[in-house]
């Protein structure tokens, strides 16, 4: 222990803390900058996300057309969640009741299970990068607390070879012991709170696209069976070839 009662300022404690304490702050370092980047990363994506959300399904109620819809272009696959979902499920529509000729029921099934596989990979891409955060939350507290103790143990193994204790000299082994738990706790905080966040938004933007599965099944349940009854469809709607 270097520093003095004069002299505690956090760089001084830190540059004069023992190398397991020096190390467990730059783990705990990397590990906050690492969360942040990573929070500041998925926040964006998913802003971008809700935001052509938003307007995929304005666009999607107010157009008849479905193969207009069809030929609109994907921005990109985490951003365009709902269009990536519409076009998977109506390219198995056009599949099954184009080319096969499958009964009703058949094409209602095989579009559900084809919704159903790009939702599941859209949730997973969702929670890319969660587990780390949650991990950081966790993890890092007792991170922290490891240092804190290795270093006040270090500060009392100092204390045995001083014929006498006062506050100059207790001090600054303590603080920069006690700067490893800080560094824990803005590390955990922070990924925490954006876990929960980004976890809760996460969760509407699947239940959004489950809603809109729903929806589109309905449209495309109405174009079924109103063929087969007969009436109208809309323009564009998955023409049969001719055979």
């Amino acid at each position: 222990m270097h520093s003095t009662m004069n002299d505690m300022t956090i760089w001084g404690l830190v540059s004069d803390a023992s190398l397991v304490v020096q190390a467990v702050m730059l783990v705990l370092i990397l590990a906050s900058v690492g969360s942040w980047c990573l929070i500041v990363l998925r926040h964006l994506a998913m802003r971008r996300g809700e935001k052509h959300q938003k307007q995929f399904l304005a666009t999607f109620r107010g157009e008849d057309n479905l193969d207009s819809l069809a030929q609109l272009p994907v921005p990109g696959h985490r951003q365009a969640a709902l269009q990536t979902l519409f076009n998977a499920g109506y390219a198995e529509y056009q599949l099954l009741h184009g080319d096969w000729d499958a009964s009703p029921a058949s094409v209602q099934e095989g579009v559900e299970r084809v919704m159903q596989g790009v939702i599941s990979e859209q949730e997973a891409d969702l929670e890319a990068g969660l587990s780390f955060l949650a991990t950081v939350g966790s993890v890092s507290p007792y991170i922290g607390l490891f240092g804190t103790v290795w270093g006040i143990m270090n500060s009392f193994i100092g204390l045995s070879q001083v014929q006498q204790a006062t506050l100059s000299t207790v001090a600054p082994g303590i603080a920069e012991a006690l700067i490893a738990t800080a560094i824990g706790l803005f590390a955990a905080i922070p990924a925490v709170i954006a876990y929960n966040r980004l976890s809760a938004r996460g969760q509407r933007l699947i239940a959004s696209s489950y809603a809109f599965g729903t929806e589109l099944q309905q449209r495309l349940h109405r174009l079924l069976y109103g063929k087969r009854n007969g009436r109208p469809q809309e323009e564009g709607a998955g023409q049969r070839k001719a055979s």
